[in-house]
């Protein structure tokens, strides 16, 4: 039996010692709450408006529930079953309650403020004063003004909310996973590369097929992203990827994973919950902790990008009717008929880049870079740290005296029985300056970093997909900022409290030194001769970045006005559903209209079981940023190694350092000079 004083989950410091923990030990979060709960009411009871009285306690107490209940989300996102799932499910409502009554407790309102009008505030530092500037802002957008029955059927909205996202969240892992496409015949592979036959003979095998063989099958093809996209891509057979095609589309619309009554119950309950705070919308809610000023100015920056990509794209869907001599072009047959149209324009297919994308030569690039821009250096740490499944990787980031500075886990591939789809990056532990009696030691930074790119197959290392050298540096990018922070209050260290638009700036930055020609030829080297990529696949890759740009832009802008309508003018019970309002967005940000089965939304993640909501339009405003801070080190000049090194610092003593302790604009002007300007974005795009 585990027992509170046994129990992995609750040591509330250190690595997680994820070899000891299991599903049976999440329960003994009710006891941490429980404990937490009674340091609360002492503190709230005690409260001295200073510093070392309000902020130091109540940071001890946010960052032991983080601890415990960040490892049990990780594991949800990365080793699923029931039984997590069930005991995640059984302790979410309590957390939402100790949630509530942490952000909404009165006296610690009345302390930050009491602290923001008192002497002392003169003397704090910039991230001090923005930490406890967040905290009334945030005390204030969590109902800390709500009384009575308003205060109690906000938290209830809360909770159902809480839970409601968290449903969403497995029907689409559910969903993803319960489709399988066997194939048996040879004509039913026709067109597919190597490394998918690889991959479906592994999936076949995985589903009891003991003998498959990329060569003579047979083969299962499931919508997780390595498997669905290279098929969509390279399948001749145009009946399979209709129904592939279909089976993407309506994932999780029908029967019992149908997430249509949770996307009505959660657009309602969040115009509820934004107008029990004195707001129109909830995307007014959602902005007031944000970069972009209003909705406004988001739909402004939105549609100045519309105007620029819509005729692109349009034009770029004539093209490909004209190359595939169709008028008939499918939903189905974009795919295929894009990168048909690729390998004739450009004379080289995704596929052939892939032996020279290996994941450690990749890792190596990755990692040189950073020793180029930034002055650190990765050395592999594996053995270190405990992990949660046998691929994961652990690595030590050190700084130019060779002291280390942060560490990461990078778990690479996709699993698609227990891991949800998509990478990101989350923090295991951030940087803080600890205090015990006269001793003051600097806890140093911990990542995660999750892709889900296609596994080593057949003997082979992991061969990447350059869209997946592409991830892998984002997600870097994220880390980054995360490890490299030099803030030592964990309220604005790394990520901590900075803007949710501005926070893609270092990732989306990252992905443009996969074009870089220094970075690149230091890791594209073929997994098996050792033969660095040959020019002309260089000068190719440079060629296709703009392919299909505008039909790119286009997709990502449609996500995001679609999400600003849902969370700004759609009105619940309405003369529309979320559907019908989907379509009508389409009208003017797609250029073949969706579907009428096209069931997009039920899988759309990001706004429904993420932290996008009225949000999915920073990856644009950041994007903005990122295209703008790569444009310094194109003007300091790519091939000058002193300029590039001496724009790589100030980036990192900027962007990368300071965090969440100063305004994003400050951040982005300290390293820039100035404010941002699209001109780059439009210039990288080639619109």
């Amino acid at each position: 039996m585990t027992t509170v004083s046994n129990n992995p989950l609750l040591i509330g410091q250190g690595l997680p010692p994820f070899e000891k923990i299991t599903p049976e030990q999440v329960p003994g979060i009710a006891q941490l709450l429980e404990e937490l709960t009674a340091e609360l009411k002492q503190l709230e009871a005690t409260v001295v408006p200073t510093w070392e009285g309000l902020v130091e306690p109540l940071t001890r107490i946010e960052e032991r529930l983080s601890w415990s209940w960040g490892i049990v989300g990780h594991l949800m996102g990365v080793k699923n079953s029931s039984a997590l799932r069930e005991a995640y499910e059984a302790i979410q409502p309590k957390l939402v309650q100790f949630s509530s009554e942490l952000s909404q407790s009165q006296p610690l309102y009345q302390g930050f403020k009491a602290l923001a009008a008192s002497e002392e505030w003169n003397t704090l530092e910039p991230a001090q004063k923005r930490i406890v500037e967040a905290a009334i802002r945030d005390a204030e957008l969590s109902g800390v003004g709500l009384e009575g029955e308003q205060r109690e059927r906000f938290n209830e909205i809360q909770l159902e909310l809480a839970e409601l996202s968290t449903q969403f969240s497995n029907h689409l892992l559910d969903a993803t996973k319960a489709f399988k496409l066997k194939l048996t015949q040879p004509e039913e592979v026709d067109g597919l590369p190597p490394s998918l036959l690889s991959l479906a003979a592994q999936a076949a095998r995985s589903e009891g097929e003991e003998n498959a063989t990329p060569e003579k099958g047979p083969w299962v093809i499931t919508l997780d992203f390595p498997s669905s996209f290279p098929f969509m891509q390279h399948s001749t057979r145009r009946d399979l990827r209709e129904r592939v095609y279909k089976a993407i589309i309506s994932r999780a619309s029908d029967g019992e994973l149908d997430n249509t009554p949770a996307i009505a119950r959660i657009l309602e309950l969040r115009k509820e919950k934004a107008a029990l705070l004195g707001f129109e919308s909830y995307a007014e809610l959602s902005l007031a902790k944000k970069m972009a000023p209003n909705v406004e100015a988001v739909e402004k920056l939105l549609l100045e990008l519309r105007e620029a990509s819509y005729d692109a794209a349009k034009e770029e869907l004539e093209a490909l009717k004209a190359f595939a001599k169709t008028d008939d072009l499918k939903h189905w047959d974009v795919q295929f008929w894009a990168e048909r149209q690729r390998e004739a324009k450009f004379a080289f297919n995704a596929e052939e880049l892939r032996p020279y994308f290996p994941l450690p030569q990749v890792l190596e690039g990755l990692f040189g870079l950073a020793k180029r821009i930034f002055g650190v250096t990765i050395t592999a740490a594996d053995g270190k740290a405990p992990i949660w499944q046998e691929d994961v990787r652990y690595f030590q980031v050190a700084n130019e005296a060779g002291e280390p500075i942060a560490y990461f886990y990078l778990d690479p591939y996709s699993r698609p029985g227990e891991k949800r789809g998509g990478a990101w990056m989350d923090d295991c532990i951030g940087r803080a300056k600890m205090v015990e009696g006269t001793q003051t030691t600097l806890r140093l930074p911990v990542a995660y970093l999750t892709c889900n790119q296609t596994p080593p197959v057949d003997g082979k290392p992991s061969l990447m997909r350059f869209s997946e050298v592409e991830t892998l540096f984002h997600e870097f990018g994220h880390g980054l900022q995360h490890m490299l922070t030099q803030v030592d209050y964990p309220g604005a260290s790394g990520i901590n409290n900075v803007e949710w638009d501005a926070v893609e700036l270092p990732s989306q930055f990252m992905e443009n030194w996969c074009y870089d020609r220094a970075t690149l030829f230091g890791m594209a080297k073929h997994y098996e001769t050792g033969e660095t990529l040959p020019e002309h696949y260089y000068q190719k890759l440079l060629a296709a970045r703009n392919y299909r740009s505008g039909s790119a832009m286009l997709r990502q802008l449609h996500f995001s006005l679609l999400d600003i309508e849902l969370h700004h003018r759609y009105q619940p019970g309405g003369e529309e559903t979320p559907q019908q309002v989907r379509d009508r967005v389409a009208q003017t940000t797609t250029v073949m209209p969706p579907l009428p089965e096209d069931s997009f939304l039920c899988s759309f993640g990001h706004i429904f079981a993420g932290g996008y909501a009225a949000g999915y339009y920073s990856y644009k405003w950041a994007e903005v940023l990122s295209a703008d801070a790569f444009a310094a080190f194109e003007e300091a000049g790519l091939e000058n190694e002193p300029a590039v090194v001496e724009t790589g610092k100030r980036f990192r003593d900027t962007v990368l350092a300071l965090g969440g302790s100063l305004h994003p604009m400050e951040v982005f002007k300290a390293f820039r000079g100035r404010e941002p300007q699209t001109e780059a974005l439009l210039r990288h795009s080639g619109l």
